[in-house]
């Protein structure tokens, strides 16, 4: 059992009205404010609200930072910070308060958030500069910033719940924000109805704890974890399991994250460095309590990582729309954190590192393909790229750092975070640690994929295309975000306030050396061998040989790949069509069996009234003709009665 459960007894921890911890609110509250104000105001804030939206998430992220400092210069034991709000609703003795937790956990997501969050902001100034709804974009991006930090703020599942729901609000608006597109109001339904999925776990599972705890209180539940039944916190994980894989993108919930690709790119870039798809993570890892103690839950996080890392890599390597290769990556480097996360108290830490260091290098990654489209009037086909390096060179350089810090070349970011993830797997278990290494050199393959056939070889552009470098207000987060993508790494070498990313985490999430099957060295060696083997088939195939415009069919797994695995026929085949036939056959029933019944017995009714209606002469004649015959029929019937007696 991790210490994460020890903080609930902690009679040491600092009031959180204490100095700057009294202002945890305002983290979310100037991201809300700018969003009801943007979407409020109407066509007046059409000038400003651009620069309202972004000043608003910078202003988080001062708040961030002091907070950062604040909670660094406190003793381990002594960081995690509560601080209530208002009551929620009570039902009887039972009582939801809207409560904040900054731990550890929580600022490094906080930070993550409102730093890339920001960073992203100012992209979108320059990048949808020219969309008449600009005003209502910036609206969106502040709710989906303020929703994300309820959700990994809340100190109650209950509370972390509505931040889940706006998260999947927001990611609905701005994956069709350009409606007008069929393919766009189609992928953001999709997303929509995919993750209403994994709500359903969300939803059971906190109904769960409150029947098997009596409370929904982040840290009462995890701290009761060990007097809970198995049978109890087997249900509760595998239901949080499945919330997990939809926000997440993970098996087999993980159809809809190639297509949210129809949204702007800043969008794309949000919802897969700073928040939507690091949910599922941060869930698995602050219940890491309940998984621990339910093995069975524990390794089912364990198989859908594992699984997910290769299934996503596998269809990045025949994708040519760049951002739905670089889509397939985040499915891919998610799977390695869910894995992580699946490992307990020897993979907490580097679930948490990676999530951190992918939100550098795939946000600079995905900002960078939306810097190429902006140069390629909105063209996303890599196979009509080609030499875009000589034309585009801060793009290039930014783009190639993040690819390096992706593919895990030292001393990039990538090489310190995911190379532990791969090694504390191979000392758990030998199938998930060849699995994360095999994604690796798939991993090297396809980024390659993507460097080649953009940057390199001949031009293949199309006619009307003039490629240009972007301008500074879209290179400039480039800049930055390529900057921490190489620097991240300081982050497990110790040269942050509070030490490394270990001993910063350890006090929520625990921390347990793993023992090593392999001396320490070959683990690195192992991963830069099987990346450089990635890297050497990518070039054989795509840099020796001009690129087809037109793809070739490519061999049965690469088919495959085209079609995301087949995962939309599976769906299609599994889900929708039985439930369309069931659909059919329950509203023939309606109408035939249940309307059919009230439409005859009506119908009986009314026959019967017709028929009755032709006695009915207005003859007085009649009447009496038929008054004397039921008079007959009556002194008829007393006659034969009295007879008998």
């Amino acid at each position: 059992m991790t210490v994460m459960t020890s903080l609930l007894a902690s009679e040491q921890a600092p009031s959180a009205a204490e100095g700057v911890f009294s202002l945890m609110w305002l983290l979310i509250a100037f991201p809300l404010a700018g969003a009801v104000i943007l979407l409020l105001v109407g066509k007046r804030g059409d000038s400003w609200g651009h620069l309202l939206g972004t000043l608003t998430v910078l202003s988080s992220f001062i708040v961030a930072t002091f907070l950062f400092f604040a909670e660094a210069g406190r003793d381990a034991e002594n960081r995690a910070i509560e601080q209530t709000l208002y009551e929620f609703f009570a039902v009887g003795g039972y009582q939801v308060d809207v409560g904040l937790l900054l731990d550890p956990l929580s600022m490094a997501f906080v930070l993550l958030i409102t730093g890339v969050g920001t960073l992203i902001h100012v992209y979108s100034m320059g990048y949808m500069e020219h969309d008449p709804r600009r005003r209502r974009f910036f609206g969106y991006l502040n709710l989906f910033v303020a929703a994300m930090l309820l959700l990994v703020l809340a100190d109650d599942y209950l509370i972390l719940y509505v931040g889940w729901e706006g998260v999947g609000l927001a990611s609905y608006l701005l994956i069709g924000f350009w409606q007008h597109k069929p393919s766009a109001a189609t992928a953001s339904k999709k997303a929509f109805v995919v993750n209403r999925v994994g709500d359903v776990g969300m939803s059971l599972a906190i109904l769960a704890m409150f029947a098997a705890v009596g409370t929904s209180e982040v840290l009462a539940v995890t701290g009761a974890a060990e007097r809970m039944s198995t049978e109890w916190l087997t249900a509760i994980g595998l239901l949080l399991l499945l919330a997990a894989c939809g926000k997440s993108a993970q098996v087999p919930l993980q159809s809809w994250l190639l297509d949210a690709m129809e949204g702007p790119t800043p969008v794309s870039a949000l919802i897969h460095a700073a928040t939507m798809v690091t949910a599922g993570v941060y869930l698995v890892v602050r219940s890491g309590p309940i998984f621990e103690s339910a093995p069975v839950a524990q390794n089912a996080v364990i198989v859908v990582g594992t699984v997910t890392l290769v299934f996503g890599a596998i269809i990045g390597t025949a994708k040519d729309d760049i951002k739905k290769a670089l889509a397939a990556s985040t499915m891919s480097q998610i799977g390695y954190m869910m894995l992580a996360a699946g490992l307990g108290p020897v993979g907490y830490v580097y679930a948490i590192f990676h999530l951190l260091a992918h939100g550098f290098f795939k946000a600079n990654l995905f900002l960078g393909s939306g810097s190429v489209m902006h140069a390629m009037d909105d063209e996303v086909d890599m196979r009509v790229y080609g030499a875009l390096r000589k034309v585009m060179p801060w793009t290039f350089v930014t783009f190639t750092v993040g690819y390096l810090a992706i593919i895990g070349v030292p001393p990039f970011s990538g090489f310190w975070s995911k190379d532990k993830i791969i090694e504390v797997a191979f000392d758990t278990s030998i199938l998930a640690g060849v699995a994360a290494l095999v994604g690796a050199g798939i991993t090297g393959f396809y980024m390659t994929r993507v460097m080649l056939m953009t940057w390199f070889g001949d031009k293949r552009w199309r006619d009307d295309a003039h490629p240009h470098e972007s301008p500074p207000v879209i290179v400039g987060p480039l800049v930055a975000l390529a900057s921490l993508s190489a620097l991240g790494g300081a982050m497990e070498l110790g040269f942050l306030p509070g030490g490394g990313i270990e001993p910063w985490l350890e006090p929520v999430t625990g921390y347990t050396e793993s023992d090593h099957i392999l001396p320490t060295i070959a683990y690195p060696i192992m991963t830069l061998v099987v990346v450089a083997i990635g890297v050497a088939w990518a070039w054989m195939v795509f840099g020796r040989d001009p690129v087809p415009v037109t793809p070739p069919a490519g061999s049965v797994l690469t088919r495959a790949a085209r079609a995301d695995l087949y995962g939309d026929t599976v769906n299609e085949a599994v889900f929708m069509r039985p439930g369309q036939y069931l659909t059919r056959t329950l509203v023939w029933f309606d109408s035939r069996g249940i309307d059919g019944a009230v439409r005859g017995v009506a119908a009986g009714i009314g026959g019967l009234s017709a028929r009755g209606r032709k006695i009915q002469t207005g003859f007085v004649r009649t009447y009496a003709l038929s008054m004397l015959a039921g008079a007959a029929v009556v002194i008829a019937a007393l006659l034969l009665m009295g007879g008998r007696l």
